[in-house]
């Protein structure tokens, strides 16, 4: 095992000379000062790959209070509209280097255990239940959304958002499509090896492109990617159009493999790797359309202020939760995937 030591405290946390310094990670003192949190978050001790770019934890975090409106006349009923039936996927599987994910520090399918499979194991699992949750009622398809993003570039929130998608395909009972929405600097795609090729926005902008023909099936079961799609100054326009609201419904319902052809949608889970908050305004769009939010905090650069500003931005979302990545120390001496015999 690798000696375990504090991260330094950043340098905008440096109080004047006499003062005690503030105990706690900065997920404890961002509960503490913002109310992100009514408690503490726990948090949840990981285990190095073969570069420090680890998840930490993960914990609620309050979505910040929006007053409601109140309409000022009784609305007219919608006109019903005919709901276009799901299309079945036809496009090939793409081989996934396995070689690849490794060199790139991620979860291999097939895989021995390692501490970052036991980290998102536990990481996804909190996610899955809220989905769970939710099943059977009438945000069932929204609550299956789950959106990654972070304050500034630079956090994780690709590593994570990948790492995720994979560790939800593993399930028996799930399949994942994880979405690169990060139109301005896509990375999925380069991310997990695959070319390029039509996408989210191609679909969004021009209506005779089904977005089911642009995903991308792998040769990793459970596993699927929609790339970004061409790149447009009007990103943040596309997705507070009308027509997000069919692609993404089509995303749910699109027959992907024969295991649901049965029951299309029904156990899909869909990722969204999103622009950073502070730096794009697509994510501020992208949280109303999905019902659960996962800010990644990294723990030796997000400061509190920027964690603050990118949860309001995200205050379309109702469910938002912390993941502090990029952490050393655990404060119980925990190392998931010591257990199995992995060793760093």
């Amino acid at each position: 095992m690798t000696e375990q030591t504090r991260i330094p405290v950043p340098d905008a946390d440096v109080l004047p000379t006499g003062t005690q310094p503030r105990g706690g990670s900065l997920i404890e003192r961002a509960a503490g000062r913002a109310t992100l949190a009514a408690a503490p978050p726990p948090v949840l001790p990981l285990g190095q790959p073969r570069r420090p770019v680890v998840a930490a934890a993960i914990a609620r975090a309050e979505a910040p209070e929006v007053s409601p409106s109140v309409p000022q006349s009784e609305p007219a009923p919608a006109t019903p509209t005919a709901t276009a039936a799901p299309r079945r996927h036809t496009g090939p599987r793409m081989r996934i280097d396995r070689a690849h994910l490794r060199e790139q520090c991620l979860i291999e399918p097939d895989g021995p255990v390692t501490g970052l499979l036991e980290e998102f194991r536990i990481i996804k699992r909190q996610l899955l239940l809220t989905v769970s949750e939710a099943r059977g009622t009438e945000d069932a398809s929204v609550g299956r959304r789950i959106l990654i993003c972070s304050a500034h570039p630079g956090e994780g929130k690709t590593f994570c958002a990948v790492n995720l998608a994979l560790s939800i395909a593993a399930e028996k009972n799930n399949e994942v499509l994880l979405v690169d929405a990060d139109i301005a600097k896509p990375s999925v795609l380069s991310t997990l090896g695959l070319p390029g090729g039509p996408g989210l926005m191609d679909a969004l902008a021009d209506p005779n492109i089904a977005v089911e023909d642009c995903i991308m099936a792998t040769d990793i079961p459970g596993f699927y990617v929609l790339p970004a799609g061409n790149q447009t100054g009007s990103d943040t326009e596309y997705l507070a159009s009308a027509r997000t609201e069919d692609v993404l419904d089509r995303l749910d319902r699109a027959i992907l493999s024969d295991w649901d052809a049965g029951r299309p949608g029904r156990n899909r889970i869909v990722i969204f790797d999103s622009p950073p908050a502070l730096a794009a305004s697509p994510a501020s769009e992208l949280a109303m359309h999905v019902g659960q939010a996962v800010m990644v905090v990294r723990a030796d650069r997000t400061g509190e202020a920027a964690l603050r500003d990118a949860l309001n931005i995200l205050s379309g979302c109702d469910d938002i939760r912390l993941l502090l990545n990029c952490t050393k120390f655990s404060p119980t001496g925990r190392a998931f995937g010591s257990y199995y015999g992995y060793k760093e």
